[in-house]
């Protein structure tokens, strides 16, 4: 136990600011198990447990956790088919995640849709946000299972997109090829007087090379003929909205953050949200700042520490806000494949990996609670006696 110049104990306090470990433990899970680690070795160590997320899936999770209201409301997911999805509501702010709706995970087990899903439950739950009253929504976007440019998103907020013949365009991505006309007249008014953010960790394109399609449709299992056809129909989606917005149609469509979650991020832009990395916003609006005046010692982590952790995931964001604050930071994951240095350049002074208590991988993803308390354990020797 470190103790003051006095003599006298002074008992450490840690900031558990960690996201999910995908596939094992959600954030609020994670941040369970490590304060129940620390326990076992410094029974009288003051934690704070503030989940964290960056935009992606786990983001209204970790928002409630920090004393949001969670609101549910019936949508259509990807395939339309209808489902019960969640916001967070605190005040007039609400959190709204677009994997709640339209996420890979609202699939059935095995199927893929990559030309045909939709984001129109996404845009379902912003309109119940503005209904709830919400002036400022955080809109958290990643983990999706469409690429149709957030056109199902801006069909839900009153946008009208048809072809030829004046009939409305099918969902999803492929469709926007056959997109003639595009009328915007129609979205809820309310969207011009709300503080929209669009939260994501990504910053890629819309189209091309580093866009939507070419970098995150084979994840959504988009085949190489498929990558093509969705590119190009974004690319015509965007053309034909020049038609009714002007040349913001093709800034927006350049834009860091509009290659987000299929192109939903595209759609944002379009409704007049402001990007931001999403780990960012979340420190905000979780009151990440005044936690972490209060501790002396930072745990954060995530599944797999990694080179795409570096690029805007929660850990970095959490890191680099502790690094500013003068606080030690050390981090938890499932996997590392990041050297020391490249920790340290980060802010993270170093990283427990559950592979280091567990060799077996598959243990380590089904027993990734027990493991991670053993983890915890190993921290608590290392930095709080």
């Amino acid at each position: 136990m470190k103790t003051t110049r006095a003599g006298t104990a002074r008992v450490p306090r840690v900031l558990i600011a960690a996201d999910k470990f995908k596939g094992s433990l959600t954030a609020v899970q994670v941040a369970e198990r490590v304060m129940a680690g620390l326990r076992r070795v410094v029974p009288d160590v003051e934690v704070e447990a503030l989940p964290v997320a960056d935009g992606g899936d786990g983001t209204v999770d970790a928002a409630v956790a920090a004393g949001f209201e969670r609101r549910e409301v019936r949508v259509a997911g990807p395939l339309g088919d209808e489902l019960t999805a969640a916001f967070a509501l605190r005040g007039d702010t609400a959190v709204v995640e677009m994997a709640e709706a339209s996420g890979l995970q609202r699939l059935p087990a095995g199927v893929f849709a990559p030309l045909t899903s939709s984001t129109y439950g996404s845009g379902e739950l912003l309109r119940a946000a503005l209904d709830a009253g919400a002036r400022t929504i955080v809109f958290g976007v990643g983990g999706s299972a469409t690429t149709d440019g957030g056109a199902g998103m801006l069909s839900a907020l009153g946008a009208r997109f048809v072809d030829a013949e004046g009939e409305p365009v099918a969902p999803g991505g492929a469709a926007l090829s056959d997109v003639a006309t595009a009328d915007l007249s129609g979205l809820d008014p309310r969207l011009s007087s709300v503080d929209f953010v669009l939260a994501s960790d990504v910053d890629n394109p819309l189209t091309g090379p580093k866009g939507a399609p070419a970098v995150y449709g084979p994840q959504k299992g988009a085949s190489p003929d498929d990558v093509e056809i969705l590119d190009a129909a974004l690319g015509h989606f965007a053309a034909v909205l020049e038609k009714s917005i002007g040349s913001r149609a093709t800034e927006y469509a350049a834009a860091p953050g509009a290659g987000a979650a299929g192109g939903i991020g595209y759609g944002a832009l379009v409704l007049g949200a402001r990007f931001r990395p999403g780990i960012e916003v979340m420190l905000d609006v979780l009151g990440f700042a005044p936690a972490l005046e209060r501790a002396t010692l930072v745990i954060t982590g995530e599944g797999s520490l990694d080179e795409q952790t570096l690029h805007g995931k929660a850990p970095a964001g959490v890191a680099a806000a502790a690094r500013a604050a003068g606080k030690e930071v050390v981090a938890v994951c499932g996997r590392l494949a990041l050297r020391p240095e490249a920790l340290g350049r980060a802010g993270i002074r170093r990283a427990y990996p559950l592979t280091e208590v567990e060799p077996d991988i598959a243990r380590c993803i089904s027993d990734a609670g027990p493991i991670l308390e053993t983890v915890a354990q190993n921290i608590a020797r290392d930095f709080l006696t």
